[in-house]
This record gives C-alpha cells, structure tokens and sequence, in this order.
C-alpha cells in the first residue's frame, strides 16, 4: 500500500513487515546498510524491513544479517520484488505499522522522515560498556553479559536538494542529535549503565538527496535551514514511533521509578522497601497507593531533581565533597512533596542528614525511598484520612 508520494521525488509503499521507498528520480544515499552502506548514487529504493518479533525469535532471516548482509538483502528483496542490487536496506524488531513520517519546508527545501523505534531492552548510552570485539570478521564477547539487540531506532530521511558528499554526512550527524534529544526529552535510561541513555546499540539511518537539482547544498549542520528541517522532522517522527512502539510518553514517563531505575529500583522492591520503613497500617495504606503516589506531580519532580543533580555530581560540576548536603537538602523536598507540608522541610533535611547517605546507587535508592516514607509518616498526621 502507498503511504505517500513526497515532492514529486519519492513514493513511499508499506507491505507486511516492510516499508520501502521508490526513488522516482536519482538519489544520493548514504546508509549504515552492511551491503550496500556508504555513499552511494546509483540506488532505486531503501527500505526499512521487520527481521524478527522484538522478543523470544530466531528466523532464518535474523541469523544472516550479520555473517552474510547481502544474502540477507537479498532474501528480502525476493520476498518483496524488489531489485537486491540497486536497495539499502536498515533492519529492526519494531512494527512497520508504527512507522511515523514527518515532513517540513522552508521556501524550496522539503525534508521528509520516516522512523521506526523500540528502547525497552537495547537503550544505551554512548560510551556504554561494550559487549563484543570484532576481528577477522567474528565476533568475540568480552562481557559476561549477552547483548540485547532486540530494540532498534532505524531512520529514514529524504531531501528535495541535492547535497555534497559532505553534507551527506553531516545530514547523519543532525539526524543523530535529533535522535538523541528526544531520547533525553524522554528520560529514557541505559540498559546497561546507571546513565541516560542517547540511543541504542542497533541503530540504523538510512538518507537520500535528489540529485540534479542544481548547485548541491554544503551545509546541513543546525545553523542552516536544511539542518532545522532535518533535526524537527527526525525528532518528532521518533517522539511518535517511540509512543506508539513501547507507549514512551511524556506523561508515561511522568513517574518516580522511571527516574530511578536505572540505579536499579523496580516497582516491587519500592513499593517493598519505603512499606518496610512505616508502621504496619501505614505501610500497608502507602503500598496500596503507591502507583498514585509515585505518579504525583511534585514527588516526581523532586526525584527528578534530585536525579539532576546526581548526574551534575557524576559529571563532575558538582563536588563529591557537596553530596552530604545536596542529599539531605534534595531528599527532604521528596519528603515534603509527599507529606505535602514543606514546613517540615528543616526537620526532613536533619534526619536525612543523619543517615549519612553516599553516592554509590544502593545508598542513593535509599536515600529516595526514605525520604518518600517520612513524608508518608506524615502525609496524615493529625487527620482522619483514607484511600480515595
């Protein structure tokens, strides 16, 4: 089925667990494609094609990606008739039907966007731990842990102007800080570090340029129109995949344990640990209301700023010697938040202090789940209070 044609330039067509895009006129790609990758000016089509289910399969197709690329183009291609040597192809666990497209102008300039995406088990952080070492075309684990690969951001970018090999290029290096701000808008976290994450380990991007469209365009960095374009399209056509895929929503992502989770909380141990912290009725009213509590405006905005500052500590423009202080200072607005009585503040601050929490992730968890059970200790002083 045809989703769409773009600037008389390129038709973009939708079957199973494909999306394929014709060029109607010659196109400069450049591709992470295994096959036919680089900067190429002699394609017809890019497709971003669904090799597997996101968890739990193996097919035939999956298990050629990596030791045999055109094989693998090729065994796809024939599936959809089309012609393996003129495609580039980006490969994903994501649904096609999720697939989002975006476009924008500015005067004769056209951007057009297609992304698909999935985070939930392959997120990361650049600069992450590395799970394998390639030599002599194999693959050798240096972790002890296996790599999820399922959980990839494939991009596809179409542009109605020529560009310079060049540019190409920088269209890959917009596109990618489009890719990552929305991850950080999004707060997703790292699967494999205690830190934000700024993609995943699959990543694919795939973009092409209409050649013969006069003198080409050198620049497609953020100060040129071409780069707002490119840096609007990819962000929101991600943003869109993102909800739909994994239902990675700004009001989704509104929550205390998203916040936390990559120090290691889960909703259980939460929910079981600040319990733990209260009298026996009260532990009991708290672990029958956390999800509401948890989700509540100023308590998520209090983990988040606690979180903040954390990462400026880890960063190194705070000094470790300061974490007493913020700790004690940021956690009793997580108390306050949660009593809802900020008068307490000073006496929140003092038994925080007295605890001597340190930076490392278990004290730091802690830190936050004490804070939340003086705050519910006090959240109904004084009143006759019950669930709503």
């Amino acid at each position: 089925m045809m989703l769409g044609t773009y600037y008389k330039g390129i038709e973009i067509y939708r079957e199973e667990r494909i999306i394929y895009v014709r060029f109607l006129m010659p196109h400069r790609v450049i591709s992470t494609c295994p096959a036919a990758g680089g900067v190429r000016d002699d394609l017809d089509y890019l497709y971003n094609h669904q090799s597997c289910e996101p968890a739990g399969h193996d097919p035939a197709a999956l298990r050629l990606i990596s030791p045999d690329p055109k094989g693998y183009r090729s065994l796809v291609c024939r599936q959809y008739r089309l012609p393996d040597d003129r495609c580039a192809t980006l490969g994903t666990a994501a649904n096609m039907r999720y697939a989002v497209i975006k476009d924008a102008s500015f005067r004769d300039l056209i951007v057009v966007a297609v992304c698909t995406g999935g985070v939930e088990g392959n997120a990361g952080r650049v600069g992450d731990p590395a799970a394998v070492y390639e030599h002599d075309g194999m693959y050798e684990r240096i972790s002890g842990e296996e790599p999820v690969l399922h959980g990839t951001i494939n991009t596809m970018l179409f542009i109605n102007r020529e560009l310079t090999p060049g540019a190409m290029v920088r269209t890959v290096m917009t596109a990618t800080e489009a890719k990552t701000a929305a991850l950080q808008e999004l707060a997703v976290n790292s699967r494999y570090s205690n830190r934000l994450a700024t993609g995943t380990g699959t990543d694919q991007i795939g973009a092409a340029s209409r050649l013969d469209t006069g003198t080409p365009l050198a620049s497609a960095g953020k100060h040129s129109a071409l780069g707002e374009l490119i840096g609007k399209t990819v962000h929101d056509a991600i943003k869109g995949t993102l909800a739909l895929q994994n239902s990675l929503t700004p009001e989704g992502q509104r929550s205390t344990v998203r916040h936390i989770e990559r120090f290691g909380a889960t909703r259980a141990g939460m929910t079981a640990s600040v319990a733990a912290r209260l009298s026996g009725e009260k532990g009991d009213l708290f672990a029958r209301n956390f999800t509401v509590l948890e989700r509540d405006p100023l308590v998520v905005a209090a983990v988040a700023a606690l979180v903040h500052v954390r990462d400026k500590v880890t960063w190194g423009i705070l000094p470790q010697s300061c974490v007493p202080e913020l700790w004690a200072t940021y956690g009793a607005q997580i108390a306050a938040a949660v009593s809802g009585d900020y008068a307490l503040l000073p006496g929140y601050r003092n038994t925080l202090a007295e605890a001597h929490y340190g930076p490392q992730d278990g004290d730091f968890l802690r830190l936050v789940e004490h804070a939340m059970a003086l705050g519910f200790q006090d959240k109904w002083s004084g009143e006759t209070g019950g669930e709503e």
